[in-house]
């Protein structure tokens, strides 16, 4: 057990999360959008989501900025971190617009608070769990779309409930975090999507 758990830290990255959440957004919606529009959504979230911060991160671990993809030190995460704000305004105010993709946008929308809150614990030097912050938000985004759906299906939420404990056990396991970084990561993602769930559950 001790040899799989950190398989789920890079499985379930925050770098990834995003691309589930849209395929799951486009599974459970899968009648509203042709064929060609969800390529089209899915290669938008690609570029913006993952290839680009792959390349930043390339270019900072070639300048000695960082040191590895888990982002170990406080220090480190605060250019990835500011990037990804962009990235999301960027996907809430061009791609994933709310009269198109209400619900995607408000979970994106979400996401840019949660790494907002990320950055701002990094400025007061408090280290909080990104796998954390980014699996139980996209725990809430699940159970949240499986209420707004009526698809009366539990075992999304339930599965990722579990997945979310089991990134936890991963992290410790890992000695990345402290069990308080955790609890501070779990806040962080939970909170602005139960926040944007009022607007429209």
């Amino acid at each position: 057990m001790k040899k799989i758990l950190p398989l789920f830290s890079y499985i379930l990255h925050p770098i990834f999360i995003s691309m589930y959440a849209t395929l799951f957004y486009l599974y459970c919606k899968d009648d509203i959008f042709t064929t060609q529009e969800k390529y089209f959504v899915l290669f938008q979230i690609l570029v913006i989501t993952v290839i680009v911060p792959i390349l930043f991160f390339m270019l900072l671990r070639s300048t000695g900025h960082v040191k590895s993809v888990m982002l170990p030190e406080i220090a480190q995460r605060r250019i990835p971190l500011i990037l990804q704000c962009f990235l999301y305004i960027l996907l809430v105010k061009r791609s994933i617009v709310i009269t198109r993709y209400p619900e995607l946008h408000f979970f994106f929308l979400g996401a840019l608070f949660s790494t907002i809150l990320a950055l701002v614990c990094s400025l007061f030097k408090i280290k909080a769990s990104l796998h954390m912050t980014a699996i139980t938000g996209i725990t809430i985004f699940a159970i949240g779309l499986n209420i707004h759906l009526q698809m009366h299906n539990p075992y999304w939420g339930a599965l990722l409930i579990l997945l979310s404990g089991i990134v936890a056990s991963s992290r410790l396991e890992m000695d990345a975090h402290t069990p308080k970084e955790i609890l501070i990561g779990l806040l962080i993602g939970v909170l602005p999507q139960v926040l944007f769930l009022y607007l429209w559950l």
